[in-house]
């Protein structure tokens, strides 16, 4: 069995923080299984790595935790978080800054994972 998980968000944006959550908690999910966890962040789905972003949005109306909390449990679990350069090219203002956690992978990254029999990909 593989123990290793990549996770590719590029649906769910800060427009709609309810689809957020779900990787999220997959990620967690994984890490509490012992197994490697990534997430890659694709297309406008790279502004929850931006500075601030994610601490204004909640996935559900009674406001319990932002997406802000949920990024900062799956880097305290050692999930690693990446944004993709072409998505930081289109998606990101110049003078905005991305969360210290967030490293960089393009999309033959990800393909390189979901391409490798030791990986397991989940796309949201």
């Amino acid at each position: 069995m593989s123990e290793r998980l990549a996770l590719l968000i590029w649906a769910a944006t800060p427009e709609h923080p309810e689809l957020a959550v779900t990787p999220l908690v997959h990620a967690l999910a994984a890490r509490a299984l012992d197994a490697e966890v990534e997430i890659h962040f694709a297309g406008p789905a790279v502004r929850w790595l931006v500075d601030g972003v994610a601490d204004s949005a909640f996935p559900t109306p009674a406001k319990e935790k932002s997406i802000g909390d949920f990024l900062r449990e799956v880097h305290a679990a050692e999930v690693r978080l990446y944004a993709c350069g072409m998505a930081r090219a289109a998606w990101i203002e110049p003078g905005e800054t991305l969360l210290p956690a967030a490293g960089h992978a393009g999309a033959t990254a990800f393909v390189g994972r979901a391409l490798d029999p030791d990986w397991r990909t989940l796309v949201f």
